[in-house]
């Protein structure tokens, strides 16, 4: 089966983003363009996640849909339930070997339970996932990971936008 996805994105938590950032928003443009999965974004943000929790219901494993009474309608002749994946884009910035890296890390989790245990582990740690969507750590990405996969397997973590200078794994600023 092939499908459209956009798999980063972030929500009306976090900075300098539109505030139409929100699941019934999601779900009505993607379904404008043809998006068959959206991402979520920022599931770090507990503002967000509870939205989240209010207007998403499962549907396939890791997969949600919006709730009917959230949808706002098209005017297309067929609507296909868009599936939004739950994720999150960390900023990582720390110093390793004397220099200063910058990575943005994404990870995918399968459910609202694997991400509240990430939250709760950010914030153990003394994090601040409260003042923006996209939180900035001071961890390794390498400890981001292993703090990820301590809370479930089903993760699946990415480092962002690669080959940018800054704030990517291969950058040449990072």
């Amino acid at each position: 089966m092939k499908f459209i996805a956009d798999l980063h994105i972030h929500s009306h938590f976090s900075l300098a983003t539109s505030k139409e950032l929100r699941p019934d928003c999601l779900d009505y443009w993607a379904k404008l363009k043809g998006i068959r999965v959206v991402a979520t974004g920022d599931f770090t943000h507990p503002g967000w996640l509870q939205e989240l929790k209010e207007k998403l219901e499962p549907a396939e494993e890791g997969l949600f849909f919006l709730k009917k009474e959230n949808k706002i309608k098209t005017g297309l002749a067929e609507e296909e339930d868009t599936r939004f994946i739950l994720t999150a884009e960390i900023s990582n910035i720390y110093k390793k070997y004397g220099e200063v890296r910058k990575v943005h890390n994404v990870v995918f989790a399968p459910s609202f339970s694997v991400v509240e245990r990430i939250q709760n582990r950010l914030s153990t740690l003394g994090f601040n996932i409260t003042s923006d969507g996209r939180p900035i750590i001071g961890m390794d990405s390498r400890d981001l990971l292993e703090l990820c996969l301590s809370s479930s397997e089903d993760i699946y973590f990415v480092p962002a936008h690669i080959w940018t200078p800054w704030f990517s794994v291969l950058g040449s600023k990072s």
